[in-house]
């Protein structure tokens, strides 16, 4: 077992599974897995590893598939440029996000934290997998942390945690592929180490973060560290469907012996074998508790354990309380309700931002401390600035026309302006208008941005004219 032994079921809500009443940690030598759910878990995080390391690499359109660098404000989405100009698309993104979060831990508990977490991930299916094939299973793994350092010791230590390092450094290579692209990363790796010291120096240090979040923090990341874990108290409620132990069958315990009446007993034979197996230390016949991430290791092996004994399957499960408790089924609350209508409010709304948004975002303004000027021809003339952002991978050719008044014109400072591919482009133009079309100092007008005969989008300005005789 990975907690005190003399911790009892009344007092396992006052301190973590994984420490002592003096505070120091107990480590924590989950048992191997076996079981239907851990076979349909590992399929999983095969799928989201592989999709992890190949990512980089993925291409849509000739761009990568996910791109996120932070230092230049360029992000690509599934082959589609966003800039800072869209940060209220990722602000609403996270919105939505944070709300179905709330619905989905509100129905179905911390599933996202067994299943997808990439922290869950790695450290179950990656780390303790490698631990496992070097050190052996867990009574093996508290003997070799028990005893001297050895050879042995030494030996198995040192292989360790150089492939853990060796892990750690293939991860963060791969995430800063995520920020600054693969062609990039692969130009640093084989350039000289020299001409990159800022860059390997971060990258080290990266590593040696996530070496020591999987080698050394592990479940504490979940208990200690991550809001979701925190946020589930608040979150769930008698109805959310998580990994529960059903007490009315299991109760009472009673260890099953031969030759022995288990007449009053409950199902639950005290094998442990559900504490064993979990990789935050706790007993899940306590009820939900903070450190449980909903990963299934206890339901696989009181499953296996019900099969040794002639016992139906089920008594640890996902469920609510409420189920187990009422023999009800799932109840489809209030709360939940408010939330879906909410998810469904933002939904439409980021669909319908998404649909409207434009290949080019474009930016006018009249150019500062810039007057009007009369032109001999009676014309009024304005300038403005125009910055114009390209958020495709293709060349666009732009120019600017006055939609309202129908008598104004526009002539180009610098000519014609063709936007480079995912590229920014500033220009300047003036706006002339006959003196007889203006009616009062500042004119509302309209200027299309054109691309070919396609209008892209339409920007209203105002216009600054001489004030005449009367108006105010």
């Amino acid at each position: 077992m990975s907690a005190d032994s003399d911790r009892n079921s009344s007092s396992f809500r006052d301190h973590l599974a994984t420490a002592d009443r003096t505070g120091k940690r107990i480590w924590v030598f989950p048992a191997k897995l076996k079981g239907r759910l851990h076979r349909a878990r590992s399929i999983v995080a095969v799928g989201l590893l592989a999709f992890l390391f190949a990512g980089p690499f993925i291409k849509v359109g000739g761009q990568p598939i996910l791109l996120l660098n932070i230092l230049e404000r360029k992000f690509i989405i599934f082959g589609l440029a966003f800039w800072p100009q869209d940060f209220h698309l990722f602000v609403l993104a996270a919105i939505t996000l944070a709300v179905f979060v709330v619905l989905f831990t509100a129905v179905f508990g911390r599933l996202f934290c067994g299943w997808i977490c990439p922290q869950t991930v790695f450290l179950e299916m990656v780390f303790r997998r490698i631990e496992y094939w070097i050190e052996g299973g867990p009574a093996k793994q508290r003997k070799l942390a028990r005893q001297k350092w050895d050879e042995e010791k030494i030996a198995k230590r040192t292989v360790k945690h150089v492939v853990f390092y060796a892990i750690s450094f293939l991860i963060g290579n791969t995430f800063l592929a995520y920020i600054i692209g693969s062609e990039r990363l692969f130009k640093i790796m084989t350039d000289p180490p020299g001409e990159h010291i800022a860059g390997l120096s971060a990258m080290i240090i990266f590593s040696f973060l996530f070496y020591g979040v999987f080698a050394w923090f592990r479940e504490q990341a979940c208990t200690l560290v991550c809001p979701y874990g925190r946020l589930q108290s608040v979150l769930i409620d008698k109805n959310t469907i998580v990994v529960a132990y059903d007490h009315k069958r299991g109760e009472p315990r009673q260890p099953m012996e031969r030759n022995q009446e288990r007449a009053n007993a409950g199902d639950c034979v005290e094998c442990q074998a559900c504490v064993h197996v979990c990789p935050t230390g706790i007993d899940i016949r306590n009820g939900t508790q903070l450190e449980c991430v909903n990963c299934t290791a206890c339901i696989d092996a009181c499953n296996r354990t019900m099969n040794k004994v002639g016992l139906p399957e089920g008594l640890i499960r996902y469920s609510s309380e409420e189920a187990i408790a009422g023999g009800r089924k799932f109840r489809f609350t209030g709360r939940i309700g408010i939330y879906s209508v909410v998810l469904t409010i933002l939904l439409s709304i980021m669909v319908f931002l998404f649909a409207t948004r434009t290949d080019i975002e474009t930016t006018i303004l009249r150019s500062p401390g810039a007057l009007f000027q009369r032109t001999n021809n009676g014309m009024i003339r304005n300038q403005y600035s125009a910055k114009v952002v390209n958020k495709t991978f293709d060349a666009i050719p732009v120019s600017f026309r006055i939609k309202s008044p129908q008598q104004a014109t526009v002539t180009m400072v610098r000519g014609d302006l063709v936007v480079d591919p995912d590229g920014i482009a500033e220009t300047a133009f003036f706006v002339n208008i006959p003196e007889s079309g203006l009616f009062s100092p500042s004119t509302m007008i309209a200027i299309e941005v054109v691309s070919g005969e396609r209008v892209i989008e339409e920007i209203r300005t105002t216009f600054m004219g001489p004030r005449k005789q009367g108006q105010q």
